[in-house]
């Protein structure tokens, strides 16, 4: 009956349901003021809103991060919204905080086995769509990854764009410093961005791939480093550790005495130059792994080391097992609307 909705019952279906001041008076005055019949128009009114929502591609969001009180198992998940207005929401954030707690709990490692699960007594897949119709656009879990191991930590950048989990063993006296360290080295690959842990993972495709790109890279800089009459760089013959073999090695060091010898070097002190020259040799030939694996990498904390002597410093019997970097929207293809074209269309009809 029509002003079945006063202003106290307003307040109170919009305290259960969330929904708008608008919704909620439409749904009481169609419900003749009674709340259960309310909330369950809202909710039916709000499935469908949802449904039509769902096509909507969502870009935006939050990567979140969820890590157990002993530091053994990280959770991490990148839920998405349509806007990055709505990933600042607070019922948003309070939901992606929510879902990374269930995915969490439940174990689940895609959107089809969480749409399965049950949250709060109700299938996820309707719970997340009544969530979708309070907040008003398309929300989807879309990557979730959860690591168990002797010792792991994360790290979400403030924006809420990147997230990375990290793993390792370690000898059992140096779990707390390892956690600690953890920590830092994911706030590390945040910025750094690796792609694997050790050059050892690079596969030979990619650095085959590579090898080619990265000198023509430096032949080029070298033209224009020329023109300008400044010190040209080394070309590298290689790009990462796996092709420095003792064979190579040895012919370079061959390269080398040759070089000295003929500089009429004295040779009792080419044992003094020969190993900076052989290391300085290793930097310029392992280019792709300073960039993709993560052991290689100058640390961001103090860049006069690598990642793995930082490693080292802190405890020799740490082992990094598993690395997980997210970044949001990665892989996802948003389509540009031509405006002018869609107005157009719309004044044809």
């Amino acid at each position: 009956m029509a002003g079945a909705a006063t202003p106290k019952l307003i307040k109170e279906l919009r305290a259960q349901s969330g929904a708008g001041m608008l919704d909620c008076k439409k749904a009481l005055n169609e419900c003749d003021g009674d709340i259960e019949k309310s909330m369950s128009f809202l909710r039916e009114s709000g499935l469908a809103k949802a449904a039509k929502k769902s096509g909507n591609v969502a870009a935006e969001g939050l990567v979140s991060i969820l890590v157990n009180e002993d530091n053994t198992k990280a959770t991490m998940v990148e839920v998405n919204s349509q806007t990055d207005f709505v990933a600042k929401n607070e019922d948003f954030i309070n939901l992606k905080n929510e879902i990374t707690a269930h995915v969490q709990t439940t174990n689940v490692d895609s959107q089809e086995a969480l749409n399965a699960t049950e949250i709060n007594g109700t299938n996820f897949e309707e719970y997340l769509n009544g969530r979708i119709a309070i907040i008003g656009e398309n929300i989807v879990p879309r990557k979730m990854v959860t690591v168990s191991a002797d010792v792991v930590n994360a790290y979400v950048h403030t924006n809420g764009r990147v997230g990375v989990i990290l793993a390792a063993t370690c000898a059992p006296e140096a779990k707390e410093k390892t956690v600690v360290l953890l920590k830092s080295l994911a706030m590390h690959a945040a910025a750094m961005k690796p792609s694997v842990i050790s050059y050892k993972d690079l596969s030979a495709e990619f650095i085959e791939s590579e090898n080619k790109a990265i000198i023509a890279d430096i032949e080029k800089l070298n033209i224009e480093l020329h023109r300008l009459g400044k010190p040209e760089k080394n070309v590298p013959l290689f790009v990462s550790r796996t092709q420095l073999t003792e064979e190579a090695l040895t012919t370079q060091k061959a390269v080398f005495e040759a070089e000295l010898k003929e500089q009429g070097k004295p040779e009792k002190i080419w044992a003094n130059i020969i190993p900076g020259k052989i290391e300085r040799f290793i930097l310029d030939n392992t280019q792709l792994d300073t960039a993709h694996a993560l052991l290689s990498q100058s640390y961001v904390m103090d860049d006069k080391i690598t990642v793995q002597e930082a490693i080292t410093a802190v405890d020799a019997s740490i082992e990094l097992t598993q690395y997980v970097k997210y970044e949001l929207g990665d892989g996802i293809v948003v389509e540009e609307e031509d405006f002018a074209a869609e107005v157009a269309a719309q004044m044809a009809k």
